[in-house]
């Protein structure tokens, strides 16, 4: 039987090398996307080959149209067939400013890269799965998924990084629109919303997070890893949530509960 499949956008580091890592504990075959960091992407592929599966890297910027259009290629090129899509690629604003300060640059940058990229690159791979099933042509885990990381902060003010905030939210709306559109194809569509996740963007920020922790902010006090996103994406994969669709789920040691 042949490997299922995954492209996961933003794989290098972080919360997408985790992701891929836990596929390839699965046996996927995963499309490892990557922007700039070469040296990153080829860990992950070797880390997702220990693991079980197999791997190759794509580089290309999710912001750019010429770009997205190569990642679909060269992923149905290398793959066969994409049976889950993880839009994880993010990046966080280059200085934190006030939302009184804040510059248009940076919100067009943020939106361009975490909102506009994953909505535009669905759109192509949706196409692409509902082939696929009108084809039958469908992986060892059942029918094609989509899988966008988002954030706690999609429902969180934080006013020194509204842009983010901005970008997270609509990825929300995004999922929901996704689910409700390809579910008369068998494709569902999930939102992962991870709360503080120790990777290198969580790194300037670590004494801050460190001090919520002890106090009790949420109620798992310890940090997130990468794994534990990863660990639900696959759950998701493996096909455990058959009849759910544009369900959010939250993984982020009980931040979300609002308790007395």
């Amino acid at each position: 039987m042949s490997r299922a499949t995954a492209l996961v956008t933003g794989a290098g580091r972080g919360i997408g090398r985790g992701i891929a890592i836990e596929l390839g504990r699965l046996g996927f075959h995963v499309a490892v996307n990557y922007a700039g960091n070469a040296d990153a992407a080829a860990e992950c592929i070797a880390l997702v080959k220990d693991a079980g599966g197999d791997a190759f890297a794509i580089k290309a910027d999710i912001a750019s149209a010429e770009d997205r259009a190569r990642l679909v290629d060269e992923t149905i090129a290398g793959l066969g067939r994409i049976d889950v899509l993880v839009n994880n690629a993010g990046v966080a604003p280059n200085v934190r400013a006030d939302l009184l300060d804040a510059s248009e640059e940076s919100f067009d940058r943020l939106i361009a890269i975490n909102l506009k990229g994953p909505y535009f690159l669905t759109q192509a791979f949706a196409k692409h799965m509902i082939d696929q099933t009108k084809a039958d042509n469908i992986g060892p885990f059942g029918p094609p998924r989509i899988v966008t990381v988002t954030s706690v902060s999609a429902y969180t003010a934080s006013i020194n990084r509204g842009d983010y905030c901005v970008s997270k939210a609509g990825l929300g709306m995004m999922t929901a629109l996704y689910a409700a559109r390809l579910a008369e194809y068998g494709i569902n569509v999930y939102e992962i919303r991870p709360g503080v996740i120790a990777t290198d963007m969580t790194t300037g920020v670590k004494g801050k997070y460190d001090s919520l922790i002890e106090s009790g902010a949420w109620p798992i006090r310890r940090w997130g890893e990468p794994s534990d996103i990863g660990r639900a994406i696959a759950a998701i994969s493996r096909g455990d949530l058959p009849y759910s669709t544009g369900e959010v789920i939250n993984i982020d040691g009980g931040f979300h509960l609002r308790t007395l």
